[in-house]
């Protein structure tokens, strides 16, 4: 079955809720379009995070970044919302 972009971001249990430690992903095919050219434009996300109770599941937010491929958006709003979905209470509930 091909693989889409979505919107759905999913977690996982923290396996070592009782330790603090950080989670680094570096994410370099990060694409959208620019709302005044329409042209591709490019980034490097890189999102660092100490988990809680859920890690985010990495197929996922690889589908999730995928989904802003066709969208035009500012990268400066485009992190915003990216951050807004993924510490969104009621994200982080359905996902888990």
């Amino acid at each position: 079955m091909p693989t889409r972009p979505s919107k759905e971001l999913e977690t996982f249990e923290n396996p070592e809720r009782n330790r603090d430690y950080t989670i680094r992903i570096r994410i370099p095919e990060f694409t959208c379009l620019c709302p005044k050219t329409g042209q591709p434009d490019f980034a490097t996300l890189e999102l660092e995070y100490v988990p809680d109770a859920s890690c985010i599941e990495l197929k996922s937010l690889k589908l999730y970044i995928w989904s802003f491929r066709d969208e035009g958006a500012f990268h400066e709003a485009v992190t915003n919302r990216i951050l807004d979905d993924l510490v969104a209470p009621a994200g982080r509930a359905s996902c888990g």
